[in-house]
């Protein structure tokens, strides 16, 4: 069976898919063999048989583990196959295998992951030996031993404890891979003992909450051992770089790798520790930094050499995941510096030696002579960049996900700016001075102008002042770089020109004026497209920085550059060129938005819809233009009926002529995105509506809406349809289309396809707000027999609808006709049927159990008004209608899986229309969207007490953090994350006339006789909330 199964595993490395489909479907075939599994592992052992089928022997094992050892695997086929007594030999061989001290690497690997998925499912339970084999083998084995018992512990530790088991052992297991990472074994042993503490760390913060005393105990007790290594390590020095030649099995090139690995390591887990345990690192601080700063002096040159002189292969890995290049541990060690700047024991020490120093001799100088130094543009960089310069543009735009040494140093310097702001810009001059003074390299110089520019950025944004003598300083060596030869210095002239008008504003004076002309004019006769589209971008800066006087005097020189570059641009080579196509945009947005007319008579929309044409498909594109659009439509608008008409004679041949050449079979978002902006100037239009606009759009709209099958052109065609019928109701129904239908036919047609079987909710999505408005504007003498048939269907697609947003838009046709007369909507329901059923019953089951997901104030002001309509008829076919009350909560305290949820699911009370009508207004009053972010706060912000403690107050954790700074890795704080929960909520925020209302209705209800049976039945919670309404009107 052995040869069959080699034979077979070759096979599945075949290039040809026939033979590779057979053998992997004869493998497959071979899983009931009680063999099988045992006859794998043979096979990966024979050092006579090629490595890659070895690998694949154990791949092809994993695979089988996955699929038929146990049911708690998601790939399981449903048959366990293999018996107790062939998992326990199966269990020691693959043991066996990944810490054999003579086996290659690769496979002890290949076999630790096999013995790490059997452990998820097995340990403890049916492999109790599996842990103190391995603490055997690591504190007793040879180096080839140690490597696979080291992944598997790592996987043990990730993936197989719970709480108690790991606290349990976690002394046994620091006192070994503390024993490795100490010891004279092979570094990149060590590298991976420390790896292995580090994932311990992972453990101890889960633990944490619930033995919060003993694991803090356990840390300070632990990290008293191990800092002296850390120390010791971080000041062990690095072997010169071998050539690359030299680096695959060299005995000095594997030292020198895995020096870098233990030394990345220890860098990563004093990080960990920085995060769960602040104050048992803030005194050790100053060393870990002083040690780390020296380091980084230490391998400027070796970094210059391998990264900005040559190419050297960077972000390189080896087989266990642990990073082992030069960049990686530059870029960890400036991390940990940034972090080091906010532990208070460091900043008294570094403000100590301030005080002592002068400029420009002072630590802040040297700080910045390094940051430039790791700065500089790599040779992988440059190379890419002069491939594709969108690149370039997306790493200044700050959108690319590459972190590298270059974007560290720049928040480095941005986090000591905001400690030391004037001894950080100064620093910084001192050491620009020195690099333009001298025959400098052009990659130092951009460098130096990097970093500038990274400050003023910071500058700007935290609104922190500039000293002008320094801003002027600054202005010979941004016009030198404006004039260079080189590309990529020459654009960060312009670019840290256009930064430093923005961030010193009057400091600088007319230059400003001068240096925004010098950037415009290389718009468009720079030969470097890099320049240009730098110079386009810098618009955005200078635009901000200059008057408004000079920014509305230079606005059309700026769009005409802009229209010129966009001209000469091959849009057919620019298809992965999207943030080269955002930043002009968004110059654009920024350029016209200082005075919307002159795009009456300007270029700038013709370059907003030429982009448009080209690039529509780009969803952040299509939103950016959507939005700029809309911006510039709404500022015209609020300008006079005579300026709307002019844009309206500018922009509706151009979406017209977007409605001819859709091809209603296929999805062209051109016609979509012209289907929005016509939704924005319908939306922000007068009334009535310049005369002409509805029979140039209307006949291409209706074909769109009465054909197309694309969903969002649907619902973008019906808002822009229901906003021109609600802006200019008489120019709608006077229009007839060309079967002399006139428009309130058309309308009604339009409504009826969407309202049909065969159109989605999601495509129905706008088709109530239209039927709303209709309704509203015809009234019932004009729609006649119409407005039953309209009614009806409405009512039946509301009782099958299931999105939110068809049901609300479909429910408020209902709720508006109530505002105005609530008995004839409750006629109109009760005579209708609906599927057998009463037509009253239907609607308002969906009504009264969906209000509760409206969304948008005037939508929610308008339900609780109707609702408060239909309450005060005390209708009692109303009484007859049994809806959905309060959720009963379930008695189990077993935990609820999805199995279970499926099973069991959520059980209502149920209570009368009227009470669940007032149970719904209750809930509205007083119910604002803040209480749902105070939630989500109390979510997001630290689980234990220890922790809250530890995370801000610099008094007792000894770090310097930003209030209410969560380290999620990303610098993100819980504010900047709220504002992305405020803004992503459904709009249910208080509104103040809503809340006027109900508190008026409730206390009118109080003095009715029989309301008080009716507050017997609320919760506790709700009547609560009606006694607290005199404190609220108070």
């Amino acid at each position: 069976m052995e040869q069959q199964i080699v034979q077979l595993l070759q096979d599945t490395q075949s290039s040809h898919e026939g033979p590779r489909t057979h053998a992997e479907l004869q493998l497959r075939q071979l899983y009931t063999n009680t063999s099988f599994a045992p006859t794998l592992v043979a096979v990966s052992t024979h050092q006579s048989i090629s490595l890659a089928t070895r690998q694949a022997a154990l791949l092809l094992l994993k695979q089988f583990v996955q699929q038929v050892w146990s049911p708690q695997f998601e790939e399981f086929k449903g048959e366990m196959l293999v018996s107790a007594e062939d998992r326990a030999t199966l269990r020691q061989a693959l043991l066996d295998l990944a810490t054999d001290a003579h086996q290659e690497r690769k496979i002890k690997s290949a076999a630790s992951i096999v013995v790490s998925k059997i452990a998820t499912a097995d340990f403890p339970d049916e492999y109790p030996n599996l842990l103190p084999t391995l603490l055997h083998i690591i504190n007793n084995g040879q180096d080839g031993q140690l490597h696979g018992a080291l992944k598997v512990l790592q996987d043990l530790i990730d993936d197989c404890f719970n709480d108690d088991q790991f606290f349990n052992v976690a002394h046994q297991i620091v006192s070994s891979v503390f024993a490795v990472a100490a010891s004279s074994r092979p570094t990149i042993l060590c590298a991976l003992a420390v790896s292995v503490f580090r994932s311990c760390f992972d453990m101890l913060e889960m633990v944490l909450e619930d033995h919060k005393t003993a694991v803090k105990a356990f840390a300070e007790d632990t990290l008293a051992t191990w800092y002296p290594f850390f120390l010791e390590t971080l000041n062990m020095p690095v072997p010169n770089v071998p050539v690359e030649q030299e680096e695959s099995q060299n005995p000095v090139a594997e030292n020198y790798r895995g020096i870098i690995a233990l030394k990345l390591q220890v860098v990563k887990v004093l990080m960990r520790v920085r995060q769960i345990f602040p104050s048992a690192l803030a005194p050790q601080a100053p060393a870990l930094f002083a040690a780390t700063w020296q380091e980084l002096n230490n391998l400027r040159q070796s970094y210059h050499e391998s990264f900005i002189l040559h190419d050297r292969q960077g972000r390189l890995e080896d087989a266990d995941g642990l990073p082992f290049t030069l960049d990686f541990l530059v870029l960890e060690e400036i991390d940990f510096m940034q972090a080091c700047l906010r532990a208070a024991p460091v900043r008294k020490q570094l403000e100590e030696q301030l005080r002592s120093q002068s400029m420009p001799d002072t630590w802040v100088t040297e700080v910045m002579k390094l940051a430039v130094t790791y700065s500089h543009i790599t040779t992988e960089e440059e190379g890419l960049w002069d491939i594709d310069f969108n690149i370039f543009v997306a790493e200044e735009s700050n959108v690319t996900a590459n972190y590298t040494p270059r974007t560290a140093c720049a928040d480095l310097v941005i986090k000591l700016g905001e400690w030391q702001s004037a001894a950080t810009i100064e620093g910084l001059l001192h050491h620009t001075r020195e690099l333009y003074s001298t025959d400098s390299s052009w990659k130092s110089k951009e460098a130096a102008l990097f970093i500038l520019n990274q400050l003023l950025t910071d500058f700007f944004e935290a609104d922190r002042p500039m000293v002008p003598e320094v801003a002027a300083a600054y202005i010979d060596f941004v016009r030198y770089a404006m004039q260079q030869e080189h590309v990529f210095l020459r654009a960060r002239g312009h670019l840290t020109a256009s930064s430093l008008v923005r961030a010193a504003g009057d400091a600088v004076g007319g230059i400003a004026t001068s240096l925004m002309e010098q950037s415009l004019h290389a718009i468009t006769n720079d030969p470097s497209d890099v320049v240009k589209v730098s110079c386009i971008r810098s618009m955005q800066a200078y635009l901000a920085g200059v008057s408004t006087d000079n920014a509305r005097s230079m606005q059309a020189a700026v769009i005409a550059a802009i229209h010129t570059f966009v001209t000469e641009l091959d849009f057919g080579e620019l298809d992965e060129s999207e943030d080269i196509m955002i930043a002009i945009v968004e110059t654009l947005r920024d350029v016209i938005m200082i005075d919307t007319r002159i795009c009456l008579t300007g270029s700038g929309l013709d370059v907003l819809f030429t982009i448009a044409s080209w690039c529509s498909f780009n969803y952040q594109i299509y939103i950016l233009i959507t939005e700029t659009f809309e911006d510039l439509t709404e500022t015209l608008s609020d300008s006079g009926p005579d300026v709307y008409t002019q844009l309206c004679a500018k922009v509706l041949p151009s979406l017209s002529g977007a409605f001819d050449v859709a091809n209603l079979t296929d999805e062209n978002s051109l016609t979509n995105l012209a289907a929005d902006m016509l939704t924005a100037l319908a939306e922000h239009g007068p009334s009535p509506l310049p005369q002409g606009f509805i029979v140039t759009i209307m006949p291409k709209l209706t074909r769109l809406l009465l054909e197309s099958p694309d969903e969002e052109l649907l619902k973008s065609a019906t808002s822009a349809t229901r906003y021109m019928l609600e802006k200019d109701p008489e120019q709608m129904f006077n229009w007839a289309n060309h079967d002399g239908k006139s428009g309130l036919e058309v309308v009604l047609v339009i409504i009826d396809r969407l309202l049909g079987p065969t159109v989605e909710d999601n495509a129905a999505g706008e088709v109530g707000g239209l039927a709303a408005a209709l309704v509203e504007k015809a009234g019932s003498e004009r729609l006649g027999p119409y407005l039953a048939q309209l009614l009806s269907a409405v009512a039946h697609r509301l009782s099958a609808a299931t999105q939110t947003q068809v049901i609300q838009n479909l429910i408020l046709v209902f709720a508006r006709l109530s505002l105005l007369s609530a008995r004839e909507v409750i006629d109109f329901l009760a005579q209708l049927a609906i599927n057998g059923e009463s037509g009253l019953q239907v609607v308002l089951t969906k009504w009264l159990e969906n209000s509760v997901n409206f969304a948008g104030y005037d939508e929610i002001r308008q339900n609780i008004i109707a609702l408060s309509r239909l309450y005060d008829l005390h209708d009692p076919r109303l009484d007859t209608i049994q809806v959905k009350g309060d959720m009963i909560m379930p008695t189990s305290t077993r935990i609820m899986t999805r199995s279970r949820a499926r099973a069991n699911p959520d059980q209502y009370n149920i209570i009368p229309a009227p009470l669940k009508i007032v149970k719904i207004l209750v809930d509205e009053l007083l119910s604002p969207l803040t209480n749902a972010v105070s939630r989500g706060v109390e979510n997001l912000a630290p689980a234990s007490e220890v922790e809250k403690a530890e995370s801000v107050a610099s008094d007792e954790s000894g770090w310097e953090d930003e209030d209410g700074f969560l380290d999620l890795g990303a610098g993100m704080t819980k504010e900047a994350l709220m504002g992305y929960a405020a803004e992503d909520a459904p709009n249910r925020g208080r509104d103040d006339e809503t809340q006027a209302y109900l508190l008026q209705w409730f206390g009118g209800k109080a003095q009715e006789d029989g309301f008080g049976e009716v507050f017997t039945q609320l919760t506790p919670e709700e009547q609560e909330k009606l006694r607290s309404m005199g404190s609220q009107q108070a």
